[in-house]
């Protein structure tokens, strides 16, 4: 199909909307009616020339007393969906009243097979029926979409009986694929708010495709391969990548075949996904995308993927998850909880407010271990992923997990307002779990926040993009591994630190004469005999520090943990209490991996000059992770020389004297 022709078919679709809706939907609600309607259209139209067999076989089926018809329908169809209803929609534009128009209309959505059914559900179609007919215009939507002026059939329609006057060329599964993404875009588009929360953009979703398939193209063999996306929002990423996985085969003749898997919470952008697939001739396919919440009701557990891409929603809370899951503090999902060599368990799940991590843990557990290519995953993130979260929490668990088993290739920094809903600077990560062998122990860090071409008018939030051109130099940057200003190659060890807590002693000066109050203990007595206790000591037995006094007088533990905080004070020059530390004097020091020596070069170089009683609790040491694109790639704004400065203010005062004079020449 051409471009003219394939534009054509959008701009009379996209014109319905105007010519019927306008009075009646907002302008971002025209989708909720037209989406659906194109989907019944065409899967209406591919339904035509079986429908007195469907309709012979329903009567066979019936008079048996049958009850699962769906299959045999389907059959006598010929396709992976059906329609048992006595109508075609082109039958219902003769319905004067609209009474009658809304009973058939509903009776003929109801004969659609459930694979269909579950499409129309999602999209909440019937609910707009009543608004269509109390506005009087369902019968002309119907008229347009089954217009001579358009043709979504797959049949050619000609002006003449002979066949010789091509009037419509016929839409084949691939075309009307592409026009019904075309529709989702310009609806997307349209309403910015919402399209970045389930629409990727084509510029960015290829780059991801291309750092997935290029590093492997050569090793593709004649082979089924899968694809699967956990937020997969209206399916672009699968479409994409199956794309580029059936080029790069083809190109290096090569048969392939490669299913798309994916799962999504959001009913309507479920139904759009569903629908594309089924439109595209893919009914398999559309029965591997899932409805629901990837992370509290993953519904491909059992599988494992060749290839992963996907845009998980960042910064969004996933508290009603976790509570499905039985609580943040209870998840014991394996997907999210790892084992230490020690066999304590690590838990890697972040705070509720942000749950984009999970989302890259998810496909981890889904990578193939048994295979020569593994898996390959392309996942845009914020920066939230790569830095937020100290040692030892959920976050930075995550990013050990993922560098520790030597999975993550390079992360990507992408430009500023490169996505519809948010000006954010984000990052694709890209693992594997097969490196080659130059890149075993190593990240590579790309740094592609300059790499852009400015649009000609801002789509959202989004005012630049990612040309072929641009996409080319980063993939090359990537397959090259080359270092330069922007590309920067690191060991693993790079970005791993201990978290250490430096303790100094606790040093108490002690003042036995003080009055210790009556109410400290609750017997009368136990007073008077602490009392005794602390006068019974010699003559000239030291009692300045705790630990002697303590050792002097032989009270009870319990007595002593009573009057310290009546009787003390501390003091740096008095002697330390063996084993306890001064919580007040406690800090916090992150060492790197790389530092050489470790934690004792360091404590010896940084610490112990200027403190030299510190000692590290190596109880509480904890491995951290995170990386800093600004550590890396951060350029500091030159200053300019000071004679350069004064030079320049030279001149000022020059040209200020010059214009001074004019003035007060001008007034004499």
């Amino acid at each position: 199909m051409d471009n003219q022709v394939h534009n054509q078919i959008v701009s009379f679709i996209w014109g319905i909307a105007d010519d019927c809706l306008r009075d009646v939907y907002v302008r971002g609600k025209y989708r909720d009616v037209i989406l659906p309607m194109t989907v019944i259209r065409r899967l209406d139209a591919m339904l035509e020339e079986t429908k007195p067999a469907v309709l012979a076989m329903k009567k066979q089926l019936d008079a048996a007393k049958i009850d699962n018809q769906w299959p045999a329908l389907c059959n006598a169809a010929g396709q992976a969906f059906c329609n048992a209803s006595p109508f075609l929609l082109k039958d219902l534009t003769s319905r004067s009243k609209a009474q009658t128009l809304k009973a058939d209309f509903k009776a003929y959505l109801d004969g659609f097979s459930p694979n269909v059914q579950v499409i129309l559900d999602k999209f909440k179609f019937r609910n707009q029926i009543d608004t269509m007919v109390d506005a009087d215009i369902l019968g002309a939507v119907i008229e347009k979409f089954t217009s001579s002026d358009i043709n979504l059939s797959p049949n050619p329609i000609y002006k003449d009986e002979a066949k010789t006057i091509l009037k419509h060329p016929g839409l084949d599964n691939h075309g009307m694929g592409t026009i019904f993404e075309e529709l989702i875009r310009k609806f997307n588009e349209e309403n910015n708010e919402e399209a970045g929360e389930h629409w990727t953009p084509r510029d960015v979703v290829e780059l991801m495709a291309d750092l997935v398939f290029m590093p492997i193209a050569d090793k593709i063999k004649d082979a089924s391969y899968s694809c699967y996306d956990g937020a997969c929002g209206t399916g672009g990423m699968l479409t994409v990548a199956q794309d580029r996985l059936l080029t790069l085969a083809k190109r290096r003749g090569k048969e392939v075949a490669i299913h798309l898997f994916g799962q999504e919470i959001n009913p309507e952008t479920y139904a759009i996904c569903t629908a594309d697939m089924l439109l595209k001739g893919d009914g398999e396919e559309a029965e591997h995308i899932m409805y629901g919440s990837t992370l509290s009701d993953d519904q491909h557990a059992s599988r494992q993927f060749d290839f992963m891409l996907s845009n998980p929603p960042y910064g969004k809370s996933w508290k009603t998850d976790a509570e499905k899951m039985g609580g943040k503090k209870e998840i014991l999902d394996t997907r999210f909880n790892t084992y230490l060599e020690n066999g304590d368990t690590m838990t890697m799940i972040p705070r509720t407010s942000d749950g984009q991590l999970l989302f890259l843990l998810n496909n981890v557990a889904k990578m193939k271990k048994d295979t020569e290519l593994g898996s390959r995953i392309a996942e845009v993130h914020n920066g939230s992923s790569i830095f937020t979260g100290d040692a030892g929490s959920g976050e930075s668990n995550a990013r050990r997990y993922l560098i520790e088993n030597d999975l993550v290739e390079a992360i990507i920094a992408v430009p500023e307002n490169m996505f519809y809903n948010t000006g954010i600077g984000t990052f694709i990560w890209i693992l594997s779990n097969k490196k080659e062998e130059r890149r075993k122990g190593k990240i590579q860090l790309i740094d592609a926040t300059a790499m852009k071409s400015p649009l000609r008018k801002n789509m959202g939030k989004k005012n630049c993009e990612f040309t072929p051109e641009i996409r080319k130099e980063i993939v090359r940057l990537f397959l090259e591994m080359e270092e330069n200003d922007v590309s920067m190659i690191f060991d693993n060890d790079e970005f791993a630190y201990w978290t250490i807590t430096v303790e100094r002693p606790l040093r108490l000066r002690v003042y036995p004469e003080r009055e210790i109050p009556a109410d400290t203990f609750k017997k009368a007595d136990e007073l008077a005999t602490v009392k005794k206790a602390i006068a019974s000591v010699p003559a000239g037995t030291p009692l300045d520090d705790w630990t002697a006094f303590a050792a002097a007088t032989k009270l009870k533990k319990g007595q002593l943990n009573k009057i310290r905080p009546l009787i003390t004070e501390k003091d740096p020059t008095a002697q330390p209490i063996e084993g306890e530390a001064d919580a007040d004097l406690r800090d916090t020091e992150n060492v790197p991996f790389t530092y050489e020596g470790g934690i004792d070069a360091f404590m010896k170089n940084e610490v112990l000059t200027y403190a030299p009683d510190a000692f590290v609790d190596e109880k509480k040491t904890i491995e951290g992770y995170e990386i800093s694109f600004t550590k890396y790639f951060y350029k500091p704004v030159e200053l300019r020389e000071m004679s350069d400065i004064l030079e320049s203010l030279s001149a000022l005062e020059k040209d200020a004297d010059g214009v001074l004079a004019e003035i007060m020449g001008g007034q004499m």
